[in-house]
């Protein structure tokens, strides 16, 4: 395997590929081979033959690419299967030959090569640190998308939703699991998610689940092959157990409207007030008209397709299972009608995925008979943070509608609210794994890089520096029903292919069933009158998500533009 002459001409094949210089590409690749073959190399004959046939791939000559591919494949499978060489590039290979067979309508031949593709990418998975798994995810999630596309084409939707549901949330799936069977033998026969226990989890929920799956494909750009958005795949799964598929053609975004799903979330969040890193604009002046646009325009994309077959009673839930740039929609606020928001027909939840929702319901039943205590928290003594890199540290500033928040609910539950130097660190970690609900209404800080970083802003002492983070949360023990991070961007933060890594996916790794979240920074004044409908709509024994409805309706008749009613999520069991 180890050759630098080797290496140094296939990676110059590498370049002049990248360039789009395929002439030179393939005389790089020829000349690998050549040498691979006369020195008996039988990885870099595989990686030369798996190179061209993705070249002819490139130049839509299936055909040759099939031919290449299927040698390059065959000597990764009889000589490295054993191996730990040459995983991921027989991965790789696998990948591009059921891209090949799919693109030549061979696809039943597609299936074969892309299930051995993603067997390769699990064993790689296997033995990894959860973050780690995340970043390999992201690699094997074509041979995932690919396998969706395949099955939509021979019109099998349920194996396509299948796939889609295996090719989500992996690496936070087999954390949860880790924390319910830390026993590595007991993990490893836990099977993948099949289409009968997905049906059973809606059944269990009694609620309607809408699974996104964003699929891309290669077309020619200006003469350049290019990967862009292709289409927008919905499941609507009924509480009976009935799957239905529907489609949003996603090509008119770039090709008409110079635009991308991406973009269009970025800009309905600008449209309604949302800056940069979340915050908001205090100079904003409402641009009603492009707001109403482009939250009509995601409607359009999301949820016209399957209108007529979610709930018309509007306390039915609907379970949102996103995607990608998904997770920061926020669905209430889409507009169906002039003034008119989701939020107004449906109770609306979401989760990372279906396997996640049903691993939250069991932790339901678990904290079900536990702590009724309460651990109420606003405006603590502000730590100070370094906002921009290489800047000195600054103290976050004061929230004294916070503080107001929590002490009013604090009165709703009969409890005692933990405000100014009484809200450390210290003292919250002390109590926090007895409580049965908790509300956190301060300073959540997000962490875009590494989403583990994320923070939720304590009352520093001499031991710490008051910033509880995502990744201490991950190593707690939570007996809570319930948490609401009443702050600022708490349901953001690293979008992954495998989900949200952030301060809601370390809570539900440390055992709450239910998480409420913010996709932007909120308005104090609106944000403490919705947090106290909320609770007074809890103490009436509603369910959270109906709460959490009945709140956002209430306060869009105080305050009526989205920005101050429709920032918050409930992720997670209702």
């Amino acid at each position: 395997m180890e050759n630098p002459e080797l290496w140094l001409i296939i990676n110059l094949g590498n370049a002049y590929l990248l360039e789009g210089n395929y002439t030179k590409a393939i005389d790089y690749y020829e000349q690998t081979l050549k040498i691979a073959k006369a020195t008996q190399n039988t990885y870099m004959e595989a990686m030369a033959l798996g190179n061209i046939g993705n070249l002819y791939l490139q130049e839509s000559n299936y055909e040759k690419a099939i031919e290449y591919l299927e040698k390059s494949s065959a000597i990764f499978l009889e000589r490295f299967l054993t191996e730990t060489n040459g995983i991921q590039e027989r991965g790789t290979v696998l990948t591009n030959l059921g891209n090949a067979y799919r693109k030549s309508g061979k696809l039943d031949e597609a299936v074969k090569a892309l299930y051995y593709a993603i067997d390769t990418w699990e064993s790689v998975r296997e033995n990894l640190t959860n973050i780690n798994q995340v970043s390999v995810f992201e690699t094997q999630a074509d041979a995932y998308h690919l396998l969706q596309q395949v099955f939509i084409a021979q019109e099998n939707y349920e194996d396509a939703l299948e796939t889609a549901e295996k090719g989500r949330a992996r690496a936070f799936i087999d954390l949860l699991n880790k924390r319910l069977s830390p026993s590595q033998t007991e993990q490893s026969k836990l099977p993948a998610v099949n289409i009968e226990q997905i049906k059973q989890i809606a059944k269990n929920e009694n609620a309607t689940l809408v699974q996104y799956s964003i699929i891309t494909d290669e077309f020619k750009v200006d003469g350049k092959l290019q990967t862009q958005e292709s289409e927008l795949y919905i499941w609507v799964i009924k509480p009976t157990g009935e799957v239905s598929f529907r489609s949003s053609d996603l090509k008119p975004l770039w090709q008409k409207e110079n635009t991308t799903l991406a973009k269009l979330v970025t800009t309905s969040r600008q449209s309604i007030g949302v800056r940069g890193r979340g915050a908001i604009d205090v100079s904003y002046k409402p641009d009603a008209p492009k707001a109403k646009q482009r939250l009509q325009r995601s409607h359009e994309l999301l949820i016209k397709p399957i209108a007529d077959i979610l709930p018309s009673n509007p306390n039915d839930r609907v379970i949102f299972i996103p995607q990608g740039e998904l997770f920061l929609v926020p669905f209430p606020a889409l507009q169906y009608d002039q003034d008119k928001y989701l939020i107004e027909k449906h109770t609306i939840l979401t989760a990372p995925s279906i396997q996640v929702l049903d691993f939250t319901s069991k932790q339901k039943r678990r904290v079900e008979t536990l702590s009724a205590k309460y651990l109420i928290v606003g405006n603590p003594t502000m730590p100070k943070v370094e906002l921009e890199p290489g800047k000195p540290p600054e103290q976050l500033k004061d929230l004294p509608w916070a503080e107001k928040e929590a002490k009013d609910i604090a009165s709703i539950l009969k409890t005692q609210a933990l405000t100014g130097k009484k809200a450390s660190k210290t003292a919250i970690l002390h109590k926090i794994s007895q409580a049965g609900i908790i509300h956190f209404a301060t300073h959540g800080l997000l962490d875009d890089n590494r989403g583990l970083g994320s923070a939720i802003a304590l009352a520093p002492s001499s031991q710490d520096n008051g910033l509880l983070t995502a990744e201490e949360i991950l190593n707690l023990k939570l007996n809570a029903d319930l948490v609401v991070l009443s702050a600022c961007d708490t349901g953001r933060g690293r979008i992954t292919g495998d989900g949200v890594i952030g301060l809601s996916r370390s809570l539900i790794s440390a055992g709450v069933p239910s998480v409420i979240v913010s996709l932007w920074a909120v308005d104090d004044n609106s944000t403490s009158f919705l947090m106290t409908e909320f609770y007074n709509n809890l103490q009436q024994k509603l369910d959270k998500a109906t709460a959490l409805r009945g709140a956002m309706l209430t306060t869009m008749q105080k305050y009526p533009e989205p920005l101050n009613w429709a920032a918050f999520t409930l992720i997670g069991e209702s």
